[in-house]
């Protein structure tokens, strides 16, 4: 998705600087002026002799200019790990796991229950048969809780991103799992909280009203600059990706709201020791 996004970006910036129009290079590539558009919004995936054609349309003939750009059209189309899980993935949800994966700084507030990149097995297992009130077989719930898993070595790998999560008390409160798997997801909170990369903080019952009236919400940002940053607002049917620069800036302004109406890292460390004794 994001070598989708950059390829796509500066396709559009080469087809502009030549004076080309969107259906003038369709007709180039045997294509629609709706296809070009989509292609250089990063929606569809990039064929090698397209990008070859389009390039030598906007008069980049040279070698070193033309293979950066033919290997990321060659790497967009390599599947990343989350498609091996695609019986148990919606594809509206495949793209924010691509995203997420890419993101140097992500935000969250979270309401319902722990935020899924800092969930404990068990805590997973237990969010993931509550929701399926029809049941779900062993395999899937397994399967489900594997990638949510796969998804949390991110906040462990050697470039990690910035990850700032602001939590509802309301998820601490509510019981997934029972008594243990509840101490268990405390304690690991705990544990990832002195991570120097993540920002824990609960926006507790005493608060009241507070700016995240609309719900839970996450908020992407790419280290480059081509990519704007998201918005992710997940739903029971599929999900929202709001990427205008006007309704992204609410959303932050939110999220930085939220993070200093909150309690700050120390008192949020001192709520979850206080819930773990009276759980």
């Amino acid at each position: 998705m994001v070598r989708r996004i950059l390829l796509g970006s500066q396709l559009r910036r080469l087809r502009e600087a030549r004076g080309v129009t969107r259906e003038e290079a369709g007709y180039s590539i045997r294509a629609s002026e709706s296809k070009i558009s989509r292609m250089e919004l990063g929606r569809v995936s990039f064929k090698a002799r397209d990008v070859e054609d389009l390039l030598t349309l906007y008069g980049v003939t040279s070698e070193a200019e033309r293979e950066p750009l033919l290997n990321l059209a060659r790497e967009s189309s390599v599947a990343g790990w989350w498609h091996s899980y695609s019986d148990v993935l919606p594809n509206w949800f495949q793209t924010y796991v691509g995203l997420e994966g890419a993101a140097s700084h992500i935000g969250v507030y979270e309401v319902q229950f722990v935020s899924g990149l800092l969930q404990t097995e068990d805590y997973a297992r237990a969010v993931v048969t509550s929701g399926h009130r029809t049941g779900l077989s062993r395999e899937e719930v397994d399967r489900r809780v594997a990638l949510r898993l796969e998804r949390q070595k991110l906040l462990l790998s050697g470039e990690p991103p910035q990850y700032r999560c602001v939590l509802d008390e309301a998820a601490l409160r509510r019981p997934y799992g029972g008594r243990k798997v509840m101490d268990a997801q405390l304690e690991h909170l705990l544990e990832l909280s002195e991570l120097p990369h993540v920002r824990l903080q609960v926006m507790p019952f005493g608060t009241g009203g507070h700016p995240a009236e609309s719900g839970t919400f996450t908020l992407l940002r790419f280290p480059e600059s081509e990519i704007s940053d998201i918005v992710y607002l997940e739903h029971l049917t599929g999900a929202l990706y709001v990427d205008k620069p006007d309704e992204v800036a609410q959303y932050e302004s939110v999220l930085d709201r939220l993070l200093e109406n909150s309690l700050p890292q120390e008192g949020t460390r001192d709520l979850l020791h206080r819930i773990r004794r009276t759980h």
